[in-house]
Parts: C-alpha cells; structure tokens; sequence
C-alpha cells in the first residue's frame, strides 16, 4: 500500500479535488490501502486540522473499500499521544508512529515513547523505522520488546538490510507483522518473511506493487523478479532527490495533482526529468500528452 503523497495548491493549501482524483485513483487500481500523513504525505508541514479533514475526507470517500492508516507519530511523546487520543475519534483501521526525530533517544526511551503511544490508541499501531529521516534507529531487540505490548501489530522496517528483516521476523512475537518500507529490496524482504509493504513507488503504480508483493509471498520467484526489474528504474528515479518531491512530479505528469509541494522541499530538479519520465514509461505508468511531448 503507498504512503500517499498529499496534493497542494500554489498557495500552500491542500488540493481536495486532487486528494479525491487519488483516492479514486487508488481504488480504481485494488490498491488494499493507504498511509495518510506519512513521510511521503509531508507530515512535518501538515496542521492537525489539515491531517483530519485529510483523514475525513479519505474514509467518506472510500466508504471501506481501503483500509485508512494515519501517521500520527511526532518526536514528542506527549505531542503524539494528544494526536493519537483525536485520531482514535475517526476510527481509522490503524495507526502509525515513526521513530522521534532530532531527539536521537536511546533505545529505552524509543521502548517507552512508542509504549505511552500505544496505550492511547484504541486502533492497531503500526511502528515506523526509517533512520535515514529521523537519525535514530530502532534495534531489532528493542522491537521485539514492543511486539509483546497489546495493540502494536506491525513494524514498517526502511533500513534496507534483508538480514535485518530475518532479525525481526525471528525475534517478534508470532504474529507480529513486518513490512518492507524500502522500495528497491521489498521483493528480497517478502522472501526473507516479511508481510508485505508500504511504498513510495504504490503511488504511480500501485497494481504492479501490488502484483509484485504478491507473486513474492507465493513464493514465485520468477514473476516476483520479472515485475521488480520492470520497476526497478522507477524504485531509483523516485529517490532521486528527498521523498516526495520526485513521486509528486511523477503524479503531475499522470495528471492527477498539481506541482506544488510545501517548503523546505522544492520542484524536481529540471535535470532529473527525464530519467523520471523514462523511468514511468518503463514501468507501463501511463503519462499524460504532455507528459510524454518533454523532450
């Protein structure tokens, strides 16, 4: 399932009628589910006003047909249990917390942070680990530790380290779930026992995501590396430069949201263009005229 990116309008507001276009898009496509709020939604900058009409908006629509996750997890730990206690209000199927960033806890405060939000939710948490963004980093010990605690179901794993998949699904309790949050080894992850994964790729192209994790879980080599080497090049370009800025310029050229993304962040690099462009075509994404006219 992707971590949906969040659509804008040039003056910084949220593009509704392009969030309705994703939404319908993904249903159109199987997609099982979606991450609001995550990396790719451009949590840091989204209001909590912003993420619940965000989240509001997502369910009416879907009337059931996806499964809702909200990204609810800041770096302060009061912070993410008052979002937690509102978000429960909206009954999505889960909720996801992400490792604090800036603080760089150690591995006890991660254990008590993630266990003070958990006991607040009333939904399934989801438990998010992506070192690269945050600079901390949560020991596969550590997760096997909140895998015992009632309510903590899953863990989207984004070092891209299949022995580090091996180390959770050997460690977690049985039962517990661990998703692949990196692109380029979800295949190998699949295979080394995780359950699945929540992707930035699942955001252009969701059917073939979604084909490939399953040939993988069933075990089919051959089909799981003829779908991943159709997506490889797209899995690349989209990382070309910070998440999301290459996804979001990826779904203006399928034409289903506008260009713009908020600050820090900026547009796609004009010299990446074309590799993102090559890159969609090659993966069977469809583009739009204007799109596929760039020279």
């Amino acid at each position: 399932m992707p971590a949906i990116v969040t659509p804008m309008l040039a003056d910084g507001g949220i593009d509704f009628p392009a969030w309705a276009r994703l939404i319908e898009f993904h249903l159109g496509e199987g997609t099982p589910g979606i991450v609001i709020g995550g990396t790719t939604g451009e949590s840091p900058t989204l209001t909590d006003a912003e993420l619940r009409e965000l989240v509001v908006t997502a369910r009416r629509q879907a009337a059931g047909r996806l499964q809702i996750i909200v990204g609810t997890g800041t770096n302060n730990t009061a912070e993410t249990v008052r979002r937690t206690l509102w978000v429960n209000e909206l009954k999505p199927d889960a909720q996801m917390y992400v490792t604090p960033a800036y603080n760089k806890p150690p591995q006890e405060g991660l254990y008590q942070h993630f266990a003070a939000a958990a006991a607040a939710s009333t939904v399934p948490v989801i438990l998010y680990n992506v070192p690269p963004r945050t600079g901390v980093d949560l020991q596969p010990t550590t997760a096997a530790r909140l895998s015992q605690l009632p309510g903590i179901v899953a863990l989207k794993e984004a070092v891209p380290s299949i022995e580090r998949i091996r180390e959770l699904v050997a460690t977690c309790r049985p039962g517990f779930q661990v998703l692949s949050g990196d692109d380029p080894t979800a295949r190998e992850a699949v295979m080394a026992g995780a359950c699945g994964l929540i992707s930035v790729t699942a955001n252009v192209a969701p059917k073939a995501c979604s084909e490939l994790i399953a040939a993988a879980l069933a075990g089919d080599r051959t089909l799981a590396a003829q779908i991943d080497e159709r997506l490889t090049p797209l899995n690349n370009a989209l990382f070309l430069e910070s998440n999301p800025i290459a996804v979001k310029w990826a779904l203006q050229q399928m034409g289903l949201i506008g260009g713009a993304i908020r600050l820090p962040l900026v547009p796609l690099a004009p010299a990446h263009h074309r590799t993102v462009l090559n890159a969609l075509r090659y993966a069977r994404v469809n583009v739009t005229a204007a799109a596929t006219s760039e020279r």
